[in-house]
């Protein structure tokens, strides 16, 4: 018995664009969430693709999301565009500025993308990604609710937040890192304590602080900063970019993104550089570099996958479980 669908990427967007606005979301956001939903899936990321939906439906309806919300766009300088996004979907925003962005990035060198006051954003990549296939350089940091206890702390005072970084390549998909300060994601242990199977040690402690591989525990208890110490601090880095510099709440603050009425509210902090202003000939260095490290040093080249992911995609759509789909369908009624 076959228990999953296959769908293409239009009938995936309708799918999920039409679960948001039954539920009081704008076409606008709910087109936008989906086209970041969607684009997860398609690269190989289902922990936040369709099944990350669930989180932002169930959002929308306890009124997390402010579903209608309408983002505010000022420019305190040229090459600096802020974003209030009114307690709604992170994508819109963004998605309004893009086009600024990357002419604005083009004119001047570079573009900054700052926002408070939103939903937590999934994919981090799919923004940075987005700008680096404009043949941009892109750095991108947001937050949210606290989960990642430092080094010898016992209660979350981060969130994972995470970094993604974007570069363009001559003939080819563009380099995209795209990494949580964490040990690992939230949804990966929130998807172990469904399935009640172990976490691996060194990624959380339970409510009393103790190492602990049971991933229920871990969920009442912190997850861990990879590398200790380092990792700690580029989640510290991570909340200075994108709280600090917006005005977002700091994590700390954050209401959490799963439950309750009020929405977590972070930031989100997007830097574009134009390379061939600094060096024409950075694309062409990019590409020859990445073949070196791939071809005589076996280094993987994060993004390689996600554009191979994302072509078979196209050419073969999405596969979602029924019990999956059910879910998302039964939000439109």
């Amino acid at each position: 018995m076959n228990d999953d669908l296959s769908l293409s990427l239009d009938d995936a967007l309708v799918l999920c664009r039409e679960a948001a606005m039954a539920l009081g979301a704008s076409h606008e956001n709910a087109h936008a969430l989906a086209l970041s939903i969607i684009a997860a899936e398609a690269e190989g990321q289902p922990s936040v693709g369709f099944a990350h939906l669930i989180d932002y439906l169930d959002a929308l309806a306890a009124g997390r999301i402010a579903g209608k919300a309408e983002p505010i766009l000022t420019r305190p300088a040229p090459a600096i565009i802020l974003s209030d996004a009114g307690g709604g979907i992170a994508h819109t925003g963004f998605d309004r500025a893009f086009a600024d962005i990357v002419s604005v990035a083009h004119s001047f060198g570079l573009a900054l993308f700052v926002q408070k006051n939103a939903f937590t954003c999934g994919a981090l990549g799919f923004f940075a990604g987005r700008l680096a296939r404009e043949g941009l350089v892109a750095l991108a940091a947001t937050n949210g609710p606290a989960m990642i206890a430092p080094q010898g702390g016992t209660k979350p005072v981060y969130c994972t937040n995470p970094l993604a970084f974007g570069a363009p390549r001559e003939d080819g998909p563009p380099l995209l890192i795209d990494q949580s300060s964490s040990a690992t994601a939230f949804v990966n242990v929130r998807a172990a304590a469904e399935a009640g199977r172990p976490i691996p040690e060194g990624w959380a402690i339970d409510g009393d602080g103790r190492p602990t591989t049971d991933a229920k525990a871990a969920i009442n208890g912190a997850l861990l900063a990879f590398g200790g110490t380092r990792g700690a601090n580029i989640a510290l880095l991570v909340e200075v970019l994108a709280a600090g510099m917006s005005g977002a709440n700091w994590s700390l603050d954050a209401p959490p993104f799963d439950r309750g009425s009020e929405g977590p509210g972070t930031g989100l902090f997007v830097l574009a550089i134009d390379p061939k202003l600094v060096d024409p000939g950075f694309e062409e260095r990019m590409a020859a570099q990445s073949a070196r490290l791939a071809g005589d040093y076996g280094v993987h080249i994060p993004g390689v996958a996600k554009a191979v992911a994302r072509e078979r995609a196209a050419r073969d759509g999405l596969v979602i479980s029924k019990a999956l789909h059910r879910r998302i369908v039964d939000f439109h009624r």
